[in-house]
């Protein structure tokens, strides 16, 4: 795929459209029923005041459907629900910001009693968030902060990308004498890339300031990351570093050096992301230039996926999670085996 799965301005202006009909949408409905099917109370399911309640259904709307985590956190979230006897809904968004304003609309409208959403356009979720919770229902917000939520997920966003400017930092300054070429792969469109963006550059140009930063370029897939990292190396086919603001659009970039030539163990260049995806995990193991993750457990994203809109309904304030994240190198042979049993 050749462009990032976040909206454009056409599609942003599409989703804002769509969402505002979300909320007049979601608003007629609550108008005109009685409690949530599934026996949540009447109540505003986003007030924690409003006392506990039962909560059978979750719905997770997670657009991102062509990354490696989204398979594996379906799973992982089903099962951890199935636990507590609770069913996971999911939709099929395709990484296309109109449809998942369809399908979020459709949500409300049918007053799914608890919903975990990654909202591909921020500021235009409000208005469905808004109407979720209008209608009594409860309102997650998946990778970031929304105004109108009952509580977030997030995953320690700056830490990750400070976790591996760092590690790229001394790498080049051990093995490069801090000299060098790099390239980010970065995200600019909502909190969670923004911040992720930010510590990786931020800590990576502090530790190896004599590192020359030849491209920054918007990339989230492995299909982006690969074309954007094949044009820098058009200009550049001496780059050493590569870092992602996703593991997901780094794997791309490793993709790229390979396909331009380079040997998957060549001791001069340095490529890492964030996220702990499967085959960026299988790649550090293996010994290759791919050399660090910031990784998440998915199975800590899959609880928080369940425990947090659980929490909510129990009446618990301050039930949004911070979903811990660590750094992956080669050697960490017993921390990737267990990520990668969550992955498999």
């Amino acid at each position: 795929m050749n462009r990032t799965p976040y909206a454009p301005s056409a599609s942003r202006r599409r989703f804002l459209a769509l969402s505002g009909g979300a909320a007049a949408t979601g608003l007629l409905a609550a108008a005109g029923c009685s409690a949530p099917d599934d026996g949540t109370s009447t109540a505003k399911a986003g007030d924690a005041a409003a006392g506990p309640r039962t909560l059978t259904r979750i719905g997770l709307d997670y657009p991102f459907t062509q990354l490696p985590l989204y398979s594996t956190l379906v799973k992982l979230s089903t099962a951890a629900a199935k636990k507590k006897n609770v069913s996971v809904l999911t939709t099929s968004d395709a990484s296309n910001a109109d449809t998942q304003a369809t399908n979020l609309t459709t949500w409300v409208s049918q007053k799914v009693p608890a919903i975990v959403s990654f909202p591909m356009v921020f500021e235009a979720t409000e208005a469905v968030a808004k109407a979720a919770l209008d209608a009594g229902l409860i309102w997650v917000t998946y990778g970031g902060t929304l105004e109108h939520q009952s509580a977030d997920i997030q995953f320690s966003f700056l830490k990750g990308g400070t976790l591996l400017g760092e590690a790229a930092a001394t790498w080049a300054n051990e093995q490069l004498g801090g000299k060098g070429k790099v390239a980010f792969l970065t995200d600019s469109t909502i909190q969670l890339g923004r911040e992720r963006t930010k510590g990786m550059i931020d800590a990576f140009t502090k530790h190896a300031p004599g590192v020359d930063v030849v491209a920054r370029e918007q990339a989230i897939d492995p299909d982006t990351g690969l074309s954007k990292t094949r044009a820098v190396l058009a200009k550049h086919p001496d780059l050493n570093i590569v870092l992602g603001v996703t593991d997901a659009a780094a794997y791309g970039g490793y993709k790229a050096l390979q396909q331009t030539g380079r040997k998957s163990t060549d001791a001069k260049t340095f490529v890492g992301g964030q996220d702990g995806a499967a085959p960026s995990l299988v790649a550090i193991k293996q010994g290759t230039f791919y050399r660090a993750s910031a990784a998440l457990a998915p199975q800590d994203i899959a609880n928080a996926v369940v425990d947090v809109p659980l929490a909510v309904a129990a009446g618990k304030a301050n039930a949004g999670a911070q979903v811990p994240i660590t750094l992956v190198q080669h050697g960490d042979t017993a921390r990737i085996d267990a990520l990668l049993a969550q992955n498999s």
